[in-house]
């Protein structure tokens, strides 16, 4: 059985994209998570992992290291992770890659964290742009390919892609299109996506530089977190 080593549900966008793919589609798997300490990770991390990050996964003797290379890896070896029609499935990958490198803007202003409501100092243009390119890709996938997943009737990489961008438009309360809205408030509600929202509330951890970017980026109206 396949292990995956995350981070903490509440921060760890990186980690909920294998997890959230592997859980939609039942891919049998253990989870394994290993909580970020104060300062550098790298050893610790380094211990399952050769780029000293989350997430990760273990297949026996192979470890596959970086969100995109382990969903490439799993789509060698399981049917739906990416969509069958061929423009789907090129599109899907296309974004999949575009949020994997890009949104600079998005990542360092609105730094995930699920269970607290934050109203932003204020949003500049890059990353306006950030949101009305995600809007973009929201809306238009949803409409190209009928819904209600991005590109199509069936949950994909691309949805697992974008997840972590949906726990930040409920966080920091992205303005969206109504489309676009609509795909952020559908994706919240999947089982899996609820499982991991509430064992992120449930987390005792809170991690000072993550709080700190947290704090950086605007004033926290609401903390639904386990209090500790």
């Amino acid at each position: 059985m396949y292990t995956l080593y995350i981070g903490n549900k509440n921060y760890s966008s990186w980690s909920l994209r294998p997890w959230l793919l592997m859980r939609a589609l039942d891919i049998p798997f253990e989870e394994h998570q290993v909580v970020f300490d104060e300062g550098s990770n790298w050893d610790k991390f380094r211990s399952f992992a050769p780029n000293g990050c989350v997430p990760c996964l273990h297949d026996g003797d192979n470890v596959i290291w970086d969100s995109l290379a382990i969903i490439e890896y799993l789509a060698e070896r399981h049917a739906g992770v990416w969509p069958e029609q061929p423009d789907a499935r090129a599109w899907a990958r296309c974004v999949a890659s575009e949020m994997h490198s890009g949104f600079p803007a998005l990542r360092q202003q609105c730094a995930m964290t699920c269970g607290v409501r934050v109203k932003p100092h204020q949003v500049g243009a890059p990353l306006a742009a950030d949101i009305a390119r995600i809007d973009e890709i929201w809306s238009g996938g949803t409409k190209r390919f009928g819904g209600p997943y991005l590109a199509g009737a069936n949950f994909s990489a691309a949805d697992a892609f974008y997840a972590p961008v949906a726990f930040r438009a409920q966080t920091y309360g992205l303005a969206l299109s109504e489309p676009a809205q609509a795909y952020a408030q559908f994706i919240l509600a999947h089982p899996m996506m609820q499982a991991w929202y509430e064992a992120a509330l449930a987390e005792p951890w809170r991690e000072v530089s993550h709080e700190e970017e947290v704090a950086a980026a605007g004033t926290v109206m609401a903390d639904y977190r386990d209090q500790v």
